[in-house]
């Protein structure tokens, strides 16, 4: 059973802090700590804002995203899982696999000093079920504060091996992306989606992105840094666990994004997903973890 606005008030809220409501058929958690303000939504754990004192919103939200049971938000960080993008055995299922568009369970929400640590978990469901995942659970430790903390522990509590992909689809908000620029990359290589998947070395030096872009860096654990002159700042995003990167906007009208919506956002991904697709044995568990920061 999923919880209620009632029931999470109750077990989680703390006045001036922790606050739920419920639009669209929905539940969101209104955060505010001494150091920042942030939202989530129950419906995948998506967290929406976050909005260090002092700073612009560093993540991007679209005025026409979908708010309803069921479906996708555009925007924000989506969680992606068991898969990355389509499902690549044959089999029908979800973009991006289920995770983003199934309630959570939120199970700790806790402040300490300025920061507000919430863990949300997802388990087997008849959607997952029907899709053949059953024997997982799903662990996303959020802390809010001057950082944004992320933490996606997937454990296989099943008998047999549990193979999935994973993602954290951040889209970081930036004045314009065609001024910024995205450095950390220098000596991978990546697929380029919108080039038939031809592999390619990343060219040294800070990234300009000129043109529509779907990059899938593979085999790198780099800090990422988004310099963006517009809002005068840098996001830093560090990540563990994560041996893909995905830097993606599609330099183009998008349905559910505002008219010119694609200047205002970029995706650094923090992935695991095609040649670094997981394999966790019986009883094994595995963290991936983004760290991210503003200065």
């Amino acid at each position: 059973m999923s919880q209620t606005v009632a029931e999470l008030n109750e077990h989680f809220g703390m006045a001036g802090v922790l606050a739920f409501r419920e639009e669209h058929g929905l539940i969101f958690a209104d955060i505010t700590t001494p150091v920042a303000k942030a939202s989530v939504c129950m419906q995948g754990a998506h967290v929406l804002d976050w909005q260090p004192n002092g700073q612009e919103k560093v993540l991007f939200l679209s005025q026409k995203s979908d708010m309803a049971p069921g479906k996708p938000i555009r925007g924000g960080i989506p969680i992606l899982f068991p898969w990355f993008g389509p499902r690549h055995d044959g089999k029908e299922g979800p973009m991006h696999g289920f995770a983003r568009i199934q309630p959570w369970t939120l199970g700790f929400a806790a402040l300490a000093g300025d920061d507000l640590h919430m863990t949300f978990t997802l388990g087997g469901t008849d959607v997952s079920r029907g899709l053949g995942f059953d024997h997982f659970r799903v662990a996303y430790q959020v802390t809010f504060g001057k950082a944004l903390k992320l933490q996606l522990t997937v454990a296989n509590d099943g008998t047999e091996p549990l193979v999935f992909e994973e993602g954290l689809h951040t889209y970081f908000h930036v004045k314009d992306v065609r001024a910024m620029t995205l450095a950390g990359l220098d000596g991978t290589h990546y697929k380029d989606k919108v080039d038939d998947f031809k592999v390619k070395p990343q060219i040294a030096g800070p990234m300009h992105l000129t043109g529509p872009t779907d990059r899938v860096y593979m085999n790198t654990t780099a800090t990422c840094i988004v310099t963006d002159p517009g809002f005068k700042r840098a996001i830093t995003i560090e990540k563990a666990g994560s041996e893909t990167t995905v830097v993606w906007n599609p330099w183009k009208e998008v349905p559910d994004i505002q008219t010119d919506g694609w200047h205002e956002f970029v995706c650094c991904e923090t992935v695991n997903a095609g040649d670094q697709t997981v394999t966790l044995g019986p009883g094994k568990a595995h963290a991936m973890e983004a760290h991210i920061s503003v200065a």
